[in-house]
């Protein structure tokens, strides 16, 4: 399997606009699979526009070794090359003081070498030690090449020929990217604009910006690996002749590819939506509501009250649903905006969910199925990033203790009634040994 790590020395050094730029580059002739390290939902969107592909996510503290080799075979069996984006910076984990959770982890895992994106404004001879220093932490991690960004101009450039001639011999500089603030992603308080329906003029812009990067070169480092990974499906299968509503727009959008795959498996038949659209609960036996930016458009769909009213229905009908931080907050019985406004949500739980403009997270969570969820057993692992907070009824039920995390309150997450789960933590269904199966029991 040919393939490649693109990653930074940290945050903001525009490594998503650049691998966005490549992926989109390099699909032009050839079948890319895009994968992101780590617990992103956002920078997959864009992956998948460049490619046309569903992008996936490699994540070392919630998939086990195994698993992550499966995920990149199985998506990869069709593909020409396979790119992943990191996360953070090169060696940025769960711990302070070890790898797991982070690119380098994936990378070493994988066999795949690394290029490396280094910021490089005003720094000359800095960046040789940077990128020196990046070569030489962890010897098992091959950083096969660089790309630096936010070259200033034609003096800057020189220096910075010089400077690697002279301190980094043998590394390959695969192109020297110029300042630019025009073709790049903008940021939002949950990361980067979200593109829920591909444009091609999202995507020409950093096109342009990743120009600049020797394809031949990239492609030359690609091929040296030769990574060999099962392709087999990762889903346990069944026929259960069931469908799921699961709501997908502007407002829906965070979802773990392979939850659905894995629902699919199980042969739910998956019903799309957009609720935000003004779109109707589809007829189904269950609903998945994942996360996204519901407070943004909770206008629409407080007056949405078709799919408002069928939710709190098919709750009472006993009928599984998970709903997943803005999933959470649409089962509650309101939800107030960022201006105060406070919107009717589908009341499915006695709570209500406000926008507080406090960032809570991002953090891998840590969680143990109680007796009383419907829906899992045993420990699950996660993780959440938001910026609500549910305020419940003092006597509410709750079907998850956290032994990491914040969840909605004292350790406690997952709000719980009839086969109803609400829950601040975004699981991964490759996270455990069967994911589907709690949905299709109690459908039944």
């Amino acid at each position: 399997m040919k393939g490649f790590v693109v990653s930074g020395t940290g945050s903001g050094v525009g490594k998503t606009s650049v691998t966005t730029g490549l992926l989109s580059l390099l699909s032009k002739g050839r079948k890319v699979q895009a994968f992101k390290a780590g617990p992103d939902f956002i920078d997959p969107m864009y992956h998948t526009a460049a490619t046309g592909r569903p992008a996936r996510n490699l994540d070392s503290f919630m998939l086990d070794d195994d698993t992550i080799k499966n995920v990149v075979g199985y998506a990869s069996k069709d593909a020409d090359l396979c790119v992943v984006e990191g996360v953070r910076g090169l060696y940025e984990g769960f711990a302070g003081d070890g790898d797991v959770g982070s690119t380098a982890y994936v990378a070493k895992l994988l066999g795949f070498p690394v290029v490396l994106v280094v910021d490089a404004g005003s720094l000359t001879r800095s960046a040789a030690a940077i990128i020196n220093g990046f070569r030489s932490f962890d010897p098992e991690v091959k950083i096969a090449g660089v790309i630096l960004n936010k070259v200033s101009g034609r003096q800057h450039s020189d220096k910075l020929d010089v400077a690697m001639e002279t301190y980094c011999k043998g590394v390959k500089v695969l192109g020297k990217i110029p300042k630019d603030r025009e073709n790049t992603l903008g940021q939002r308080h949950l990361g980067l604009q979200t593109l829920h329906s591909f444009e091609q003029k999202e995507i020409e812009p950093l096109e342009r910006l990743a120009d600049p990067v020797d394809l031949d070169m990239l492609m030359g480092i690609a091929e040296e690996c030769t990574a060999d990974l099962p392709d087999s499906s990762p889903y346990v299968r069944r026929r259960s002749g069931l469908k799921a509503a699961v709501p997908m727009d502007d407002a829906y959008s965070f979802y773990y590819r392979e939850n659905i795959e894995c629902l699919e498996a199980s042969g739910i038949e998956v019903r799309t939506f957009r609720p935000a659209d003004g779109e109707h609960l589809p007829d189904a036996d269950m609903a998945y509501l994942g996360g996204g930016y519901p407070e943004l458009y909770a206008d629409r769909i407080s007056s949405n009250r078709d799919f408002l009213d069928g939710l709190e229905n098919m709750c009472a009908e006993g009928k599984p649903i998970l709903g997943e931080c803005g999933g959470l907050m649409t089962l509650c019985s309101s939800m107030t905006d960022k201006s105060g406004k406070e919107y009717r949500m589908s009341g499915v739980f006695d709570a209500k969910a406000e926008f507080v403009d406090k960032r809570h997270g991002p953090t891998y969570v840590l969680a143990e199925a109680k007796g009383n969820n419907p829906l899992f057993s045993g420990p699950m692992r996660g993780h959440e990033y938001h910026y609500s907070e549910v305020l419940a009824h003092e006597d509410a039920e709750f079907c998850f203790d956290l032994r990491r995390g914040l969840g909605i309150r004292d350790g406690k997450d997952g709000l719980v009634r009839n086969n109803a789960v609400g829950t601040y933590m975004h699981q991964h269904a490759l996270s455990c040994d069967d994911w589907a199966k709690g949905f299709v029991e109690s459908a039944r």
